[in-house]
């Protein structure tokens, strides 16, 4: 046995002490089908209709190419976020963080699945059931350490007359449930549903709409199968000019079909007495199948709130990727990624500082030209150091990259709004040089009486030198 197949067995072991499983139901604990709130969502049928071979079921809707489009395109990209553990710093802004507690198990929530994987059933769950159950284990202390996604189809809410909510568990091997039938209290679910229109425990997915438009478009699929599974040759009559016996028509008839139709369809027919053959099935263009298809998939992506250009449809003219992409976040992602992480934070039980948070990035990049041209405005509004600004481009940071820059002549607002813009402070003056002991030496401009009289005596040498 592998050290983390032990690991898992011994937090199941120390789990089960905690969440206290029971296989005896509870006394006084309701199903809520005895209520009707389970719903059929397949459309009302004639008595017998089982016979009929008409088979509505979720895997068979799935097939309809538009559905198909819809639930993988939500939930792989869901999928591709990076869950991410924040911290609340003493500013009030929250910073991504790691905990021994919870980051292992965001990380890697079971044995058997990555983070990507785990969210990608965690959407797929709740796109085809409405519903998402997430069965949590605990270690010694209490701690969530795997997260297990059960098969909606397994787990059954309960109530109790006192209001208390139970989960009822089927057998599930991959998730560690050996009993036959297991109820745990609600504590120990993570239970994230959709649509909530018959009751607030039961979620309902966008199946529910979808069925119809998808039936008709897997209708349409299967009798052009079948028709070019023929050789594309309509069916028909044969006409005579005259009046034809019964046998004569019934021999006509298994002629036609065992030599002209099937896999002999295509095959040169002689016929005579003027026979001729006349198609009756309606065209491809006359039925206008394909609009009748396009109109299909158009509202089975309406009912999953994705715009029809990610799932085959015509891009809009004039629109930028960015924007594009920040039109699909906010029709068909954005509750889905803030109830995940609303779930996650509730059945995680974080402290108040800490919080989940799926990281954007890769789903909103935009092209690198205006990926760009917005780092340079963050970055030179002063809302991001340059070195924040490299960082989103896998930049290494630079020396005195982590200061913001400001221009000179920009000045407070109030200042501005005032017209009081405060005028430039004078320089400082010089500083007194210390005051000295010692006697000042005398002025260079200053000349002693010595000096007056030496000066006097050279000015009457030379006048007296001076001829008459």
């Amino acid at each position: 046995m592998s050290a983390l197949s032990r690991l898992v067995n011994s937090a199941r072991t120390k789990a089960a002490s905690i969440i206290a499983p029971r296989t005896v139901q509870p006394g006084g604990l309701g199903s809520l089908n005895s209520g009707g709130v389970w719903h059929d969502i397949t459309p009302a049928q004639p008595p017998g209709y089982f016979q009929l071979d008409i088979n509505v079921r979720p895997e068979t809707v799935l097939s309809f190419p538009a559905v198909f489009s819809c639930a993988t395109v939500i939930s792989n990209d869901i999928g591709k976020l990076c869950t991410r553990l924040m911290e609340r710093g003493e500013n009030g802004i929250w910073t991504e963080t790691t905990s021994a507690a919870y980051s292992p198990v965001l990380r890697r929530p079971n044995h058997y699945q990555n983070q990507i994987q785990f969210k990608q059933w965690w959407v797929i769950s709740k796109l085809i059931w409405g519903n998402s159950y997430v069965l949590k284990v605990r270690d010694g202390r209490g701690i969530v350490v795997a997260l297990y996604i059960l098969d909606p189809a397994l787990v059954m809410p309960m109530i109790s007359p006192d209001g208390s909510i139970f989960y009822q568990l089927a057998k599930d091997n991959l998730s560690g449930l050996q009993e036959a039938t297991i109820y745990v209290p609600a504590s120990e679910i993570i239970h994230d549903r959709m649509n909530c229109l018959f009751h607030p425990l039961v979620g309902v997915g966008p199946l529910y709409a979808a069925m119809l438009p998808a039936s008709s478009g897997l209708e349409m699929l299967r009798d052009s199968q079948r028709f070019f599974k023929q050789g594309a040759k309509p069916s028909g009559l044969l006409v005579a000019p005259g009046a034809i016996s019964d046998p004569t028509a019934k021999e006509l008839k298994e002629y036609w079909n065992n030599n002209f139709t099937g896999p002999n369809a295509g095959k040169v027919a002689v016929v005579g007495d003027g026979l001729r053959y006349e198609a009756i099935r309606m065209t491809a263009v006359d039925a206008q199948m394909k609009e009748q298809l396009g109109l299909t998939a158009e509202m089975v992506a309406q009912v999953f709130h994705v715009p029809l250009f990610k799932v085959g449809g015509q891009l809009p003219a004039g629109q930028k990727v960015g924007d594009l992409n920040q039109i699909y976040f906010n029709d068909a992602l954005h509750s889905l990624i803030e109830e995940m992480e609303a779930a996650l934070d509730d059945g995680l039980s974080l402290p108040d500082k800490y919080r989940t948070e799926l990281d954007l990035d890769n789903l909103l990049r935009m092209d690198p030209a205006t990926q760009a041209d917005v780092a340079v405005k963050l970055v030179g509004g002063g809302l991001k150091t340059p070195n924040e600004g490299r960082r989103g481009f896998n930049l290494p940071p630079l020396t005195g990259g982590d200061t913001v820059y400001m221009q000179q002549q920009d000045f407070p607002l109030d200042q501005v709004r005032l017209n009081k813009i405060a005028p430039p402070a004078p320089p400082a003056p010089p500083p007194t040089p210390a005051a000295s002991d010692s006697p000042s030496p005398a002025d260079d401009g200053d000349i002693t009486d010595e000096e007056q009289r030496e000066l006097a005596d050279y000015i009457a040498k030379e006048l007296a030198c001076e001829p008459i």
